[in-house]
């Protein structure tokens, strides 16, 4: 991330990436489904509209991002929108020190920030697992240790089961017997290639019918 520390100095959050969009979403309509992937690279790079044909889903990834981030630019970039899901997908970079070293305990209340300010505002929060990473590009693999990525992936699973957010297993799915990333699922051993985005995207489709604002059960706020 070397390239982006000018940027971080005036601008941490990158709430410049999307903050001229903003005008183009009006308030949802009452019956719209207005959902937000909100995320890093593995969401940057995920096109939307391919896999979700119809949706008009909301893209707010932002490559290289860590949770701290994403707390600043949350309710610029989702907050805002008023959707009724937003779609979380982090923790790959926290654990890889994008921006500086951050304990496994702090990455873990930022997940509960975000997803305490989800619910806040009538906002189905789906929390979805850190994906696995394999060998092909050495410092991507060495700098996510799989016993870090179980241990904040056990941590989102046991958090939606006690606050009633909804889990999205992307790591079994992906993962080959060893935790490794399935090699044909990726070209660089981290961000999804097709094949990789065609594996996540009917898990995140049956999460978004499974949220509780889908079933009426969580009324959203003005």
């Amino acid at each position: 991330m070397r390239a982006k520390v000018g940027l971080y100095v005036t601008d941490f959050g990158e709430l410049g990436r999307f903050r001229a969009a903003i005008s183009a979403f009006t308030r949802p309509r009452p019956d719209e489904q207005r959902v937000v992937f909100f995320g890093d690279s593995i969401t940057d790079g995920w096109n939307l509209d391919r896999y979700f044909p119809g949706k008009r889903y909301i893209n707010r990834g932002i490559a290289g991002h860590t949770t701290s981030q994403m707390l600043l630019r949350f309710r610029q970039d989702v907050l805002e929108l008023r959707p009724k899901v937003v779609l979380i997908l982090a923790g790959t970079n926290d654990i890889a020190g994008n921006t500086g070293p951050i304990s496994l305990a702090d990455i873990a209340r930022n997940y509960a920030t975000l997803s305490e300010l989800a619910r806040a505002h009538g906002i189905a929060c789906v929390l979805c697992s850190i994906t696995p990473v394999n060998g092909t590009v050495p410092e991507l693999f060495e700098s996510r240790p799989l016993q870090h990525i179980l241990a904040l992936n056990t941590w989102l699973r046991d958090h939606c089961a006690a606050t009633g957010d909804t889990y999205v297993d992307y790591f079994a799915a992906m993962a080959d017997p060893s935790g490794r990333l399935r090699q044909e699922l990726s070209e660089d051993g981290l961000h999804p290639n097709h094949a990789g985005y065609a594996v996540m995207a009917p898990l995140a489709a049956n999460a978004i019918q499974q949220a509780p604002i889908s079933r009426g059960e969580v009324a959203h706020q003005a």
